[in-house]
């Protein structure tokens, strides 16, 4: 069994392992989905080039496509392989003696982690909620959280259906290493859910060509009020 899963994870390391297809999977990291052709701009390859790698990467299932009319798009296969990207951006920088963020201002800041908020004020909201005794260490242990009773009903009061968030097929909710602050920002489904309330809601908006987030003023006033957070 170990040797069948070093050699699985060995495959996958070398998928990844290639510059341009690595430059294509950092570019999905905002889950956005894109066309070969697109990817090829961002990979610094021509466009069959790009899709000899766009293949690979399928076959290691670290990229999924969907078919309409013409056109390709691609998309990571889902958060696990984001959060994999994430910690490999953390492990890239990790010899430094103190750390110190080298990340642009802006990223830092706020901006997408696949479908859910990373960066300082994500981080902030995370303690934020362990503070206020509402996210929880899991009985089961390791990355993966809970809601206490008082934070279910906190995080309903923002239009959040926790039913159907829980019964979703991914992890309910889970530490997830933040690449610019190297300390933990709420993932997995609850971690997308917050998210997109934040979209919905105008709390933040979403740049069209990075991942970057912007608070907005409406954010920064419901951040205060509800959770006592300034950002």
């Amino acid at each position: 069994m170990a040797v069948k899963h070093s050699q699985a994870a060995s495959e996958i390391a070398s998928a990844i392992g290639e510059p341009a297809r690595a430059r294509i999977l950092y570019c999905l990291m905002d889950s956005r989905a894109r066309t070969s052709t697109e990817l090829a701009v961002v990979a610094e390859v021509s466009p069959s080039t790009a899709s000899a790698h766009l293949n690979r990467l399928k076959a290691a299932d670290l990229v999924r496509v969907v078919v309409q009319g013409k056109h390709r798009y691609y998309s990571l296969e889902g958060p696990d392989v984001a959060h994999v990207l994430e910690g490999l951006s953390i492990l890239a920088g990790a010899a430094r003696d103190q750390f110190v963020p080298s990340t642009p201002t802006r990223l830092c800041t706020a901006r997408t982690c696949y479908d859910h908020m990373a960066g300082s004020v994500a981080v902030a909201l995370h303690d934020r909620l362990k503070t206020l005794g509402w996210l929880l260490t899991n009985s089961a242990g390791g990355s993966a959280y809970d809601l206490s009773s008082a934070g279910a009903k906190a995080i309903e009061t923002l239009g959040i259906d926790l039913k159907a968030t829980r019964a979703l097929r991914r992890r309910f909710a889970c530490a997830c290493l933040d690449w610019s602050e190297r300390r933990p920002h709420v993932g997995g489904a609850l971690g997308a859910a917050l998210l997109k309330v934040a979209l919905r809601k105008k709390w933040v908006t979403q740049d069209l060509d990075s991942r970057a987030l912007s608070i907005t003023s409406i954010g920064r006033r419901e951040l205060l009020l509800r959770f006592d957070l300034h950002a």
